[in-house]
């Protein structure tokens, strides 16, 4: 297939561009010349098919994407992003999102070939009231999973995974932007939660990124900041208020047995709900039990970090854990890596292909089999 020269040009400047890269920075990280690169976006020479496999791996992106017409990467909602938020995601946070839509791909390729199987949910809102959009939505997508009344959702991001959405968490340099939701044209919903943040407010950006997802189609991009830039934003109000009614509804706030919350009572159960203790007091004052004065006064205090458990960290040696969480920081999931491993195993990717899904070398691919008990020796 013949390329088109100016096309391929000007994704490659595109693409150079958005990740604020100089000539000789790709030049580096492709090991082609900037001569020769230069000869590419201008149109003036064609690239090797080598050369388009380098580039597509440098950008984690589908060779194909460079060379056709085809809707292969989340080109427009990363352009979109920059567009908007461009001042906001440094050369090394857009790096990290540019890995984080890569993952996304490589997941959605292997679960389509593994066939695994998902509960989709569709919520479709009505009418102009924000909050009670995020109210029956939330109230929906518990039934969706049959969680009794008083019950809370223990590991959120595996809710979410299991209705089709690709959720990871990586630490960004922006400590600011908590969450970034875009709709990629294959892969579907796709969510980031920044690991820089607090273990509870991980679960609770991961429930508010999904009800992006859920309630606002109209959008490709939407990035929520820890500190708001608008204090009348709808769209964050409502995400806002689906994460605290999935995570702690109405019904099961009532239930608490105390009627008299001090200190400790607000240590203890935002420890048993796996939320800070100020989403728990708003939780409160909606259900009437405190009044606001109360609410102020006891969302001061705050769950030790020793205290709070990654759910994905659980049952685990501190070395283990420790380990896992380096490579959690550079975006992977243990979900993620089941599923790489359980491709690998059923003979649908190689080692090699394993390891770059994983963003590891082979060197790393060993010690990550080793945290899972995987032994790759034995394939």
């Amino acid at each position: 297939m013949a390329i088109d020269l100016a096309q391929f040009g000007t994704k490659l400047h595109r693409l150079r561009s958005e990740q604020l890269l100089e000539l000789a920075e790709l030049s580096a990280g492709s090991g082609i010349s900037s001569d020769r690169l230069v000869a590419f976006e201008t149109g003036k020479n064609a690239p090797s098919g080598d050369e388009v496999l380098i580039l597509a791996d440098f950008f984690k992106c589908d060779y194909r994407f460079l060379v056709s017409n085809e809707r292969l990467a989340a080109f427009e909602q990363t352009e979109s992003l920059y567009r908007r938020y461009g001042t906001e995601f440094t050369k090394s946070d857009r790096r990290a999102v540019l890995e984080f839509l890569y993952l996304c791909e490589c997941e959605q390729l292997l679960q389509e070939e593994l066939e695994v199987p998902k509960r989709p949910f569709s919520f479709i809102p009505k009418g102009k009231f924000y909050k009670g959009h995020a109210d029956l939505a939330a109230e929906a997508l518990r039934a969706h999973f049959s969680y009794p009344p008083h019950a809370v959702p223990s590991d959120v991001y595996e809710d979410f995974r299991k209705i089709g959405f690709h959720l990871f968490r990586r630490r960004l340099e922006n400590s600011n932007i908590s969450g970034v939701t875009i709709r990629h044209p294959v892969a579907g919903i796709c969510i980031l939660v920044n690991y820089d943040e607090d273990i509870y407010r991980q679960r609770f950006t991961a429930a508010h990124e999904s009800a992006h997802g859920i309630l606002d189609a109209a959008d490709d991009v939407i990035v929520s900041f820890l500190q708001t830039r608008k204090k009348e934003d709808l769209v964050e109000i409502r995400a806002n208020r689906f994460a605290a009614r999935y995570l702690l509804p109405p019904s099961v706030v009532s239930a608490i047995p105390v009627r008299s919350w001090n200190r400790e009572d607000v240590l203890e159960w935002a420890s048993r709900f796996k939320v800070s203790t100020r989403a728990l007091t708003i939780a409160l004052q909606d259900a009437r039990l405190i009044d606001e004065q109360t609410a102020s006064d006891l969302s001061k205090v705050s769950v030790s970090a020793t205290q709070k458990v990654d759910p994905e960290l659980a049952n685990l040696s501190k070395g283990a854990a420790a380990r896992k969480r380096e490579f959690f920081q550079h975006g992977l999931s243990s979900s993620y890596v089941a599923l790489c491993f359980e491709a690998f195993d059923r003979g649908l990717i190689s080692g090699g292909r394993a390891a770059e899904m994983l963003l590891v070398d082979q060197l790393e691919l060993a010690d990550l089999a080793s945290l899972y008990r995987i032994n790759l020796q034995a394939r």
